[in-house]
C-alpha cells in the first residue's frame, strides 16, 4: 500500500460520488485551486495508481482523453461522438458475451469491456444526428467511435 498523500487524497473526494466522468486536465484544473503547485503530471501519477489499486476506472476509448469514474463495479459506459461526453449506462450485465466469445477460442476468457457509442441526449437535443457521424465515418480515416473526446 503506498504512503498517504493529501494531494492524491484530494484527487480521490474530487471523484468522489460524481457522475461525468472527468478528464485528468480537469481534475487538475479543479485540485489546483486547493493545491497551486500541484503538476498535471502529479495528478495523472496519482490517477494512474488510484486505477492500479482498483479504486477509480480508467476509461480509454476513442482518440480522445481519458476519463475517470469513481464506480468501480461492473457497469457500461456510454460515448457520445459529438461532445464526447462519457455517461453510464443502466443496464443488465452481458456476462454471456464472455461465453460466446469462447466457443471457438482456446484460451480461456476472464471478461470483457464494451463501450457504446452515438449520440447523447444534449447534442440530440441540439440538433445533431447519427447521420452526421456517418457521413463523417466516410470521409475519415474509417477508425469508428468517437472523432475526438475533450
Amino acid at each position: 500500500m503506498p504512503n498517504y498523500s493529501r494531494q492524491r487524497e484530494s484527487i480521490r473526494n474530487f471523484l468522489a460520488g460524481r457522475r461525468d466522468h472527468p478528464t485528468a486536465e480537469t481534475i487538475y484544473q479543479n485540485i489546483r485551486q486547493e493545491y497551486p503547485s500541484i503538476s498535471l503530471g502529479t495528478v495523472y501519477r496519482n490517477l494512474t495508481l488510484l486505477s492500479e489499486l482498483g479504486e477509480i476506472q480508467k476509461i480509454s476509448a476513442g482518440s480522445g482523453p481519458e476519463r475517470f469514474d469513481p464506480n468501480t463495479a461492473p457497469h457500461y459506459h456510454f460515448i457520445c461522438t459529438h461532445c464526447g461526453g462519457v455517461s453510464d449506462l443502466k443496464m443488465g450485465s452481458l456476462d454471456h458475451i464472455n461465453i460466446l466469445a469462447g466457443q471457438d477460442f482456446d484460451g480461456e476468457i476472464a471478461g470483457h469491456s464494451a463501450y457504446f457509442y452515438g449520440t447523447c441526449a444534449g447534442c440530440r437535443s441540439a440538433g445533431r444526428t447519427m447521420t452526421e457521424d456517418r457521413a463523417a465515418d466516410r470521409t475519415d480515416t474509417g477508425q469508428r467511435g468517437p472523432k475526438s473526446i475533450p
